[in-house]
């Protein structure tokens, strides 16, 4: 049981043990990606999705003046799969390939030994620090990194705000909403309510990541690009969600064997990195970003001479990646960096 009978605990701290708990979490103890696993992400459904992100990282190097020395760092290895095709991809790129140091940022110690299998023939080096990285330009790549985050929802009823909280009544969860303060709110948003203000989903941890991130962009040059499902609104909504075998599930059963997301209010990421000043942000949605990346003319090439099915199954894997009814849409691309780098590809 994640509570003991009639103890109480805020949804964050509730996702946290649920999902990286170190001895029965759910990103410790297992793999969850793929067609066994609860979901599945981009760089798993095709290849051509990590080489568009490898194409993309190279051509920001250049933007950068081709830096003798660069830190490329993925936020959340998953399996290893995306810095794998990654690798893969810039081996004729040589001039690169010897200017950079990569670096997998991953919590999961049980993920931690699947990338390395993976990626054991290459230099990658694993962190659990961001600030251990080399005093050189940085790339971040995040993908499905920030939803994955532990987060806080606050509502406002009448003129009172309060905030979820998880309990445990005769050894069953339920959902409590507790009265706080709008100051001890804004303390932990670092921003002040406005009035039409009804609804707060907030990740602490993600901004603090963020936070030092900046920071590290400001001082050594860089940018970070995200991608994450999520919407471009003004107004938050509760988008908390659970997945268990690729379905939907409550997130209050299934504890430690299933997934615990949310989506990306990407108007108020913008918002905030703004404040963290990086001052050259860009926002598209996936499909946008990978036609403009030119994927279909990759995948003109590598089904060309192919028989029918195999042709079949790499258009099946694009449709799912930029199809609107699939990830096109409700995946967005967001890349931040320092006005003076002024750097459009994608976008």
């Amino acid at each position: 049981m994640i509570l003991k009978n009639n103890f109480k605990i805020s949804l964050d701290k509730f996702i946290d043990k649920a999902l990286y708990d170190k001895s029965k979490g759910y990103y410790t103890n297992k793999n969850p990606i793929g067609h066994e696993g609860d979901f599945i992400t981009s760089p798993n459904i095709s290849v051509m999705f990590s080489e568009i992100i490898a194409i993309w990282i190279i051509s920001f190097w250049e933007k950068l003046g081709c830096p003798k020395k660069i830190n490329i760092i993925e936020l959340g290895g998953g399996n290893g799969e995306m810095m794998y095709q990654i690798l893969k991809t810039i081996v004729n790129f040589k001039k690169f390939k010897s200017s950079s140091k990569f670096y997998i940022y991953e919590k999961s110690q049980y993920l931690k030994k699947i990338q390395k299998k993976k990626n054991k023939k290459y230099g990658v080096k694993w962190i659990d620090n961001l600030n251990k990285i080399y005093n050189h330009p940085s790339i971040f790549i995040a993908n499905e990194f920030f939803d994955a985050l532990p987060i806080k929802q606050f509502i406002k009823k009448k003129n009172d705000w309060f905030e979820k909280f998880i309990v445990s009544r005769n050894n069953k969860l339920h959902i409590v909403n507790i009265k706080t303060k709008t100051s001890k709110i804004e303390k932990i948003i670092k921003q002040k309510i406005t009035n039409n203000q009804t609804f707060i989903e907030y990740s602490p941890l993600a901004f603090r990541k963020l936070s030092t991130i900046s920071k590290i962009i400001r001082r050594q040059n860089g940018g970070i690009l995200i991608i994450d499902y999520g919407y471009n609104k003004k107004r938050m909504f509760n988008t908390l969600q659970s997945v268990k075998n690729h379905k939907k599930n409550d997130f209050l059963e299934n504890i430690y064997h299933s997934d615990i997301t949310h989506m990306i209010n990407f108007d108020y990421y913008k918002k905030k990195i703004k404040k963290m000043k990086l001052d050259f942000i860009k926002l598209t949605t996936q499909k946008k970003f990978l036609i403009k990346m030119g994927i279909l003319q990759r995948a003109e090439i590598l089904s060309k001479n192919l028989t029918f099915s195999k042709k079949s199954d790499i258009y099946f894997r694009l449709r799912r990646l930029i199809d609107k009814k699939e990830m096109g849409s409700l995946f967005k691309v967001l890349f931040a960096t320092k006005r003076k780098n002024n750097f459009k590809l994608g976008f």
